[in-house]
């Protein structure tokens, strides 16, 4: 068995990050000035949660099939409530919900993440909850 070196595990780093980055859906975004919050949120989290899109209504489905059955039952104005308290206020499920986005980041972007972790969460958990909430 060959032994790993360091520059060995750099190039399997370096495509492994292009596989993800080549994974991603193409999204048509207007161009213009944006600053790196906007930009990570369009380049980054966009294309991810597109790409992520059943997987994670997959996960939010069994999360109701367990807790609410009856959801589509509900109005559409409770609904909309319901689905916001719950990805807000169960830990559990909004950190698998982000571990699903986050594991597609490369290295560089989970440092960017790291190093602006409040504005990136919120935002992250903002087209989190719209994307549920428009397939319910």
């Amino acid at each position: 068995m060959p032994a790993c070196s360091a520059s060995n595990s750099y190039n399997i780093l370096e495509t492994t990050n292009a596989q993800r980055i080549a994974l991603r859906p193409q999204l048509n975004l207007p161009a213009g000035k944006s600053g790196p919050e906007e930009t990570f949120q369009n380049d980054t989290l966009r294309p991810i949660l597109k790409l992520q899109h059943p997987l994670l209504l997959q996960l939010f489905a069994a999360y109701v099939q367990k807790r609410k059955p009856r959801l589509m039952q509900m109005a559409d104005n409770d609904r909309a409530e319901w689905i916001r308290e719950v990805l807000r206020n169960d830990l559990r499920l909004r950190n698998q919900l982000c571990g699903m986005v986050m594991g597609m980041f490369t290295e560089t972007e989970m440092q960017w993440f790291l190093d602006n972790e409040a504005e990136a969460m919120q935002r992250l958990a903002s087209l989190l909850t719209q994307r549920v909430m428009s397939a319910y």
